[in-house]
């Protein structure tokens, strides 16, 4: 006896699902949201799929795999009245858009994965966490030797990233290149760390030391400034302007407004510190007017 060749004329959801490589719950959720037909019960109580409806199956699951979503498969099928699967495809008068929309994400999707291939070729060739920062700074930042940048230094990068972009970063890393190339001033760097982190809660904002402080950070960032300027760095600076203005970098609408940060980021500074910081930006903007002003005259 040969087994019997014939096939049979309907089936239940299981062989169904087995036969679209799918699921039983999947078919369960195209019936819910109106992109299959549900089939008539058999005598049993369970559901019964004919040719049609396995074709059907078939063509769902290949506009998924073209990466088609299940509401524009549900549209262009209720566009042909409720066709075959084909049938519904080749007469569905919105297929173009939507096809049309499909690769519109899929260029967008390319786009994402090239930028990602490009971060993980930085970080093998830059290091974690370093290469994790946008290219224009981890361009700038790359030659250094290991050990040089610090965890606080990259981590203010990344925030200044998140805040300015990578163009705000990429300047802000002149900073970090003099740090890393003179032992001098990182040393009064890490003083007036330490001075400042001492500004507790117990500290008055009229304390003296909190405007002796602004005093020496102000003079300490004009001695950075010097040193960038004395490196190069600022031309090198020019050039990342160039750069970015040219649309090189990938990474616009990423940052986020000053005034946005200020509430967003915190740094659980006490009140003296933070008038410290602030007595320091304005004397530092004061010293940068009055040098600009003799320069011009």
């Amino acid at each position: 006896m040969y087994p019997s060749l014939t096939p049979p004329r309907q089936v239940k959801i299981g062989d169904a699902a087995a036969f679209a490589g799918i699921t039983p719950r999947a078919i369960r959720h195209y019936h819910q949201i109106g992109l299959l037909p549900e089939p008539e019960r058999g005598g049993d109580g369970r559901r019964r799929y004919g040719y049609d409806d396995m074709t059907r199956l078939l063509w769902i699951r290949k506009m998924a795999d073209a990466g088609i979503s299940l509401d524009d498969m549900r549209a262009a099928f209720s566009e042909a009245r409720g066709g075959a699967g084909a049938e519904a495809l080749d007469h569905a008068p919105d297929i173009e858009s939507v096809l049309g929309r499909l690769e519109e994400t899929l260029a967008a999707q390319e786009a994402a994965v090239k930028r990602r291939r490009a971060a993980v070729q930085r970080l093998r060739a830059v290091g974690s966490p370093l290469g994790l920062l946008s290219e224009l700074v981890t361009d700038r930042l790359g030659h250094l030797p290991p050990g040089t940048l610090r965890p606080s230094d990259l981590d203010a990068l990344l925030v200044t990233e998140r805040i300015f972009g990578p163009l705000g970063a990429a300047i802000q890393a002149s900073t970090f290149i003099v740090l890393a190339t003179h032992p001098d001033l990182r040393a009064e760097e890490d003083r007036l760390e330490a001075a400042e982190a001492a500004l507790d809660d117990g500290v008055e904002p009229d304390d003296p030391r909190v405007e002796e402080l602004a005093v020496q950070r102000c003079a300490h960032q004009m001695a950075l400034n010097q040193a960038i300027d004395a490196a190069g760095l600022d031309a090198a600076e020019e050039e990342i302007f160039e750069l970015y203005d040219a649309g090189l970098n990938g990474e616009e609408g990423t940052q986020m407004s000053a005034a946005a940060a200020i509430t967003k980021m915190p740094y659980d500074f006490s009140p003296a510190r933070t008038r410290c910081v602030e007595l320091a930006g304005r004397l530092l903007g004061e010293a940068l007017a009055a040098d600009s002003h003799s320069a011009d005259s």
